[in-house]
């Protein structure tokens, strides 16, 4: 990190209840604060707080928060048990990092939910003698776990799929905690639409304690490249010269924005997804060549999105769902996991292409305007500015390191070949190993 880089300092994330807004800042005196504000359990509006010195009036800095929604309330989450959907929650993981895993499993294990399971889709290479997962999922008898010897994550999440049972098929991170009403407004979701593919949901940092996690969340939105508060139901049309454009609306139906279908990933990430699980099948579910531990690094996420949008399916994206994820710590782990996702990205659009040539034309006609897209976000990081629109009262930011900018964009020209080099690993692995197959 550049010595001229001015480091932030940790930030307490709260979830308040915006009832309790003024006791709650009575009691907590950390001096950085973002503010999470719900109502009746649901996330409503994030306020960065600082009562530092030269800081603008507390007043104007939660002035947000004040106007958030009081009314609409979440009677749709009010769904008889009996009409929800059965659930199965697929967490792929290597077993590595055990304290997250552990409050991962604890959080699906307190879930406010009727009919679910969990399946460990467990992709190490070897399992130790002394396999802590066992012990970990041994008083638990909703979980079990399934072997997803596969290599990269893409993999495992589609052994997840099929092994899974319920009608619906949630998805986590192991470095993930989940809300105990994560898996009820899903289902709720999925109930009252049954014409929806896929849900995806808000992804909040678990904590803001070192400066890599800060630049991460405050920067690029996190997980998902921004933090949105209002559900929003997204499909798909064709455009000028065929053109595939993502139209996201809100409950009452009115157009809130629109963009390249190739943006959807601004909606969700992997460590947040529900699918009908036949919606998966019916598209091939996801592509064992993409994701963490493959040459692609990753993509097998923003991949699924697209090809069920491509297909004509819905994709809602919910906040109510919300998880909190724990950033990486080091800024080493950032720069790479930055880097990584410049070659995902591009090798995801190099699979697409790969499978559907007519993606080819679409993004073609849409480069530019990617481009264009690209410069600015690039540009308003490397001038210390976040990827969404503070407004007057939000404190000006430490500046970002352009180093975690380059990275980024030194990732991206490697992505087709890494995508190829994959693709051939997959081929040659499943000719080696016939009777581990993902295709469903």
């Amino acid at each position: 990190m550049s010595a001229a880089t001015e480091v932030p300092q940790p930030i307490r994330v709260v979830l308040v209840d915006l009832a309790d807004l003024p006791a709650r800042l009575e009691r907590d005196p950390a001096e950085q604060l973002w503010l999470v504000g719900c109502r009746d359990g649901r996330p409503l509006a994030l306020v960065e707080v600082d009562r530092g010195a030269g800081a603008p009036t507390l007043d104007a800095q939660l002035a947000a928060l004040a106007a958030a929604n009081p009314g609409g309330g979440d009677g749709w989450l009010a769904v008889p048990d009996a009409e929800l959907p059965t659930i199965t929650v697929v967490l792929p993981s290597v077993v590595r990092r055990l304290g997250d895993l552990e409050t991962c499993l604890a959080s699906l294990d307190a879930q406010d939910y009727p009919h679910f399971d969990v399946v460990v889709a467990d992709n190490r290479r070897e399992v130790p003698a002394d396999d802590p997962l066992v012990a970990m999922l041994a008083a638990r008898p909703r979980f079990r776990s399934v072997r997803a010897v596969q290599p990269g994550v893409g993999a495992a999440r589609q052994t997840g799929v099929l092994a899974a049972t319920g009608e619906v098929v949630a998805m986590v991170d192991d470095d993930v905690r989940t809300d105990p009403g994560w898996l009820r407004a899903f289902g709720a979701r999925f109930a009252r639409d049954p014409g929806l593919s896929a849900c995806t949901g808000l992804i909040l940092p678990a904590e803001l304690e070192t400066p890599a996690q800060i630049y991460f969340e405050r920067y690029y939105g996190g997980f998902a490249g921004q933090r949105l508060f209002v559900p929003l139901t997204l499909s798909t049309g064709r455009g000028p010269l065929g053109r595939a454009q993502l139209t996201a609306r809100d409950d009452q139906g009115q157009e809130v924005r629109r963009s390249p279908l190739y943006g959807v990933g601004a909606y969700g990430a992997g460590a947040n997804m529900a699918f009908r699980r036949q919606a998966l099948l019916d598209v091939g579910g996801f592509d064992p060549a993409l994701g963490t531990g493959t040459p692609a690094q990753g993509g097998e996420d923003l991949q699924i999105l697209i090809d069920l949008l491509w297909a004509g399916g819905r994709v809602r994206y919910e906040p109510a769902a919300f998880v909190h994820h724990r950033h990486r710590r080091g800024y080493d782990e950032l720069v790479r996991q930055l880097r990584m996702g410049g070659t995902g990205l591009t090798a995801t659009l190099t699979a697409l292409v790969s499978r559907d040539p007519r993606h080819l034309l679409g993004l073609g006609l849409q480069v530019p305007v990617a481009a264009r897209r690209l410069a600015g976000q690039t540009l308003a990081r490397v001038r210390g500015r976040r990827v969404d629109d503070p407004g007057p009262a939000t404190p000006q930011p430490p500046a970002y390191p352009r180093e975690l900018v380059q990275q980024e964009l030194l990732g991206m020209p490697g992505g087709p070949l890494a995508y190829l080099r994959s693709r051939r690993g997959v081929r040659r692995w499943t000719r080696e190993h016939p009777q581990h197959q993902t295709s469903p």
